[in-house]
């Protein structure tokens, strides 16, 4: 039986790439996100190359309602989830905290932690009762370390690492697999949504070395969810070869 794997976040980035390799190795698939036409793009596309079976569910995890709303619109196998990849999440500015953005704090602050926790809450029942199941959370090297003016997005990406603990430890008598996918730099819109669509300063972000891919994050996604059933990555933390750590990269000239 064909399994099924839902994606937030799944319009750009390593959302796309991840469904685009879980339909290229026969998986059902479930793609969320805010922005309908890409949603429908990308379902079209899918279709298309892989002839793969996909449902799209048009919503903004930051809003309970809609998530709920949606989730529980599934009937038959589309309820039967085997895999939540939480990937919904961004960073918006880039300054001292004491000069951040207050409306800037709570999208980041809605998005990656409360999304998270709110499509975790309605997907979750669904596992227990099958006593089966995965969740793999996108922490972030932003989860483990904190860089000079990512405040507020580095304490949100240290909230997914602790709750994904937490899931684990709390889902464990349901046998319910938790991991988290951690990556470094990865070139995706991650920097033009933070920079408020000034790609000339996203681009500077990525100057100089070869980040990550968002392919490179969805391979790894796949080898996290397909260890037999007795094998958990519970922290799988990914960088480029030119990143040390938060601050430390080596960019050539």
């Amino acid at each position: 039986m064909k399994k099924t794997i839902l994606i937030t976040g799944a319009t750009a980035g390593i959302g796309k790439a991840t469904a685009e390799l879980y339909a290229k190795n026969g998986w059902n698939l479930i793609i969320t996100g805010r922005r309908k036409k890409l949603l429908e793009e990308l379902k079209e596309s899918l279709i298309h190359r892989f002839s793969a079976d996909v449902v799209t569910l048009n919503f903004d995890v930051r809003h309970k309602e809609e998530v709920n709303k949606a989730i529980s619109s599934l009937t038959g196998k589309w309820r039967n989830i085997d895999v939540l990849l939480n990937n919904a999440g961004l960073a918006k500015g880039f300054s001292d905290i004491q000069d951040g953005s207050v409306e800037d704090w709570e999208t980041m602050i809605d998005t990656n932690i409360k999304g998270l926790l709110y499509v975790s809450k309605t997907i979750m029942p669904i596992m227990i009762e099958r006593k089966s199941g995965h969740i793999v959370n996108i922490g972030s090297i932003a989860g483990k370390e904190v860089y000079a003016k990512g405040n507020v997005y580095c304490s949100t990406k240290h909230a997914v690492e602790g709750i994904t603990k937490a899931l684990r430890l709390d889902l464990l008598p349901h046998k319910i697999k938790v991991s988290a996918v951690c990556p470094g730099a990865v070139d995706t819109e991650f920097s033009t949504v933070r920079f408020d669509g000034d790609k000339d300063r996203a681009k500077d972000v990525y100057n100089g070395y070869q980040p990550l891919l968002a392919r490179d994050i969805a391979e790894a996604i796949y080898f996290v969810v397909s260890r037999p059933f007795h094998v958990n990555i519970n922290d799988l933390l990914i960088m480029p070869t030119a990143q040390a750590n938060t601050s430390n990269l080596l960019r050539e000239e």
